[in-house]
């Protein structure tokens, strides 16, 4: 696995890193995806909707030409699917040897779907798993995601 390098990632919004080898954001701005490649990542995968807000049309050609590998698994807001976590959980365990990202619009999905991966895959505790992004939200989330952060699977 890639070392970390002295990237500064914190202007990436809502960004969290939660294992030397996963960090995890919101939507980066098209130029900070070249930081996040400094930074030593080989994948990003994007659990955003192609006509989120401020989604970058031209996310995969920008990874990949940076060298990285994308993968886009488009979760919705108001209906996430077990189908799509079970997705992630492969695309992750594939990549189980690289520096990975994740993002979506604000890093809420993807905080319920990296806690999700790292307490059943990983053997990460409650605690160490839950972003504080979750912490924050899990009090005010609606019945979907709330459903949905105890799935079992």
């Amino acid at each position: 696995m890639t070392q970390i390098q002295n990237t500064d990632l914190t202007p990436i919004y809502h960004y969290e890193q939660l294992a030397d080898w996963l960090g995890t954001s919101g939507q980066p701005k098209s130029e900070q995806f070249a930081l996040i490649a400094d930074a030593g990542y080989q994948l990003v995968v994007n659990l955003a909707l192609p006509s989120s807000d401020h989604a970058v049309a031209d996310e995969g050609t920008i990874v990949t030409r940076l060298g990285m590998v994308y993968v886009h698994i488009p979760v919705s807001f108001e209906s996430p699917q077990v189908e799509d976590l079970q997705r992630f959980f492969g695309v992750l365990d594939a990549f189980s040897d690289s520096k990975v990202w994740v993002h979506c619009v604000v890093n809420a999905r993807v905080s319920v779907f990296a806690y999700h991966y790292l307490t059943k895959r990983r053997g990460f505790s409650d605690s160490d798993a839950k972003s504080s992004l979750l912490g924050r939200w899990e009090p005010e989330m609606d019945e979907v995601w709330r459903e949905f952060l105890a799935v079992t699977i």
